[in-house]
């Protein structure tokens, strides 16, 4: 009889055993996994990036090239920090989201803050599945911007193909341009010339040269005054009708850019706040 009851009691002992066991096995399969953002840096210390990226969108109605400056307004600082950190120009990174994005208006950029197309290749976080060169393939899903453009350095940093770029001097946006076509960045023959189109009419160098112009303590205080509004000047503007678009006189917004008289012309960016340490 005590034999028995042994017997019943091992075999009751392994029974719950295994049942724990396949109970903690199935919680752990069912864990959520987590987006994890690994944000390397180059110098001493790591890059501190806003919390969360502020976004704004253009006013209703925009036309294209007010669409562009909103998206430049928005990201400037964040592709200034890349280029301090990677050594990618500002203007190459900011011309490649605006066309590659449609200026923010591009479906991925919309659901998934991916603002370069990259795709999930070895990638544990948040995904979307798009039409690209197949049927649904899948791309990065970001929880904030920032992520998008911290990927789009490694991209290019990362891959040996990509390294010849950074023999370039950073104000070289034109040598960038074609050395991304060159290095197969992109198939379109056109690439280069887009990409340059974009960073002289709306004049993207000038971020550039916001990083480039100083000591690293003089660029954190530039790339502080790239959150400084700008606006590039379209067909049919005068300083009077600009002045009266940003509720600012037209003595205030000379005196913000220099100028000596009302001339202005196509293609010129006028800072709307004043900038320090110019």
């Amino acid at each position: 009889m005590l034999y028995r009851i042994c017997i019943v009691l091992l075999i009751s002992t392994l029974f719950f055993g295994s049942c724990k066991s396949k109970k903690r096995a199935a919680a752990s399969k069912n864990k959520t996994r987590t987006e994890r953002v690994v944000i390397r840096n180059s110098q001493k210390g790591d890059i501190k990036l806003p919390k969360k990226t502020e976004v704004k969108t253009p006013p209703p109605n925009a036309s294209y090239a007010e669409i562009v400056t909103t998206y430049i307004d928005n990201y400037s600082l964040i592709a200034m920090e890349e280029m301090q950190q990677y050594g990618i120009p500002a203007s190459i990174t900011l011309a490649q989201g605006i066309l590659e994005s449609g200026a923010g208006r591009g479906e991925l950029t919309r659901k998934a803050n991916n603002h370069f197309g990259i795709k999930c290749h070895g990638w544990t976080g948040g995904r979307v599945y798009h039409d690209d060169d197949e049927l649904q393939e899948c791309f990065r899903k970001y929880k904030d911007p920032k992520y998008s453009f911290r990927d789009h350095s490694l991209f290019l940093t990362e891959r040996s193909r990509y390294q010849d770029l950074f023999k370039l001097k950073k104000h070289d946006y034109k040598g960038w341009a074609r050395g991304l076509k060159k290095a197969g960045y992109a198939t379109d023959p056109r690439y280069p010339h887009k990409l340059i189109s974009i960073i002289e009419r709306y004049g993207l160098t000038h971020y550039d040269d916001l990083v480039l112009g100083g000591t690293t303590k003089t660029a954190k205080t530039n790339v502080a005054n790239a959150k400084i509004k700008t606006y590039t000047v379209q067909r049919g503007d005068t300083l009077y009708s600009i002045s009266r678009r940003y509720n600012i006189t037209v003595d205030t917004l000379k005196q913000y850019n220099g100028l000596e008289d009302n001339t202005i012309s196509i293609g010129q960016v006028l800072y709307l706040h004043e900038v320090k340490n110019q």
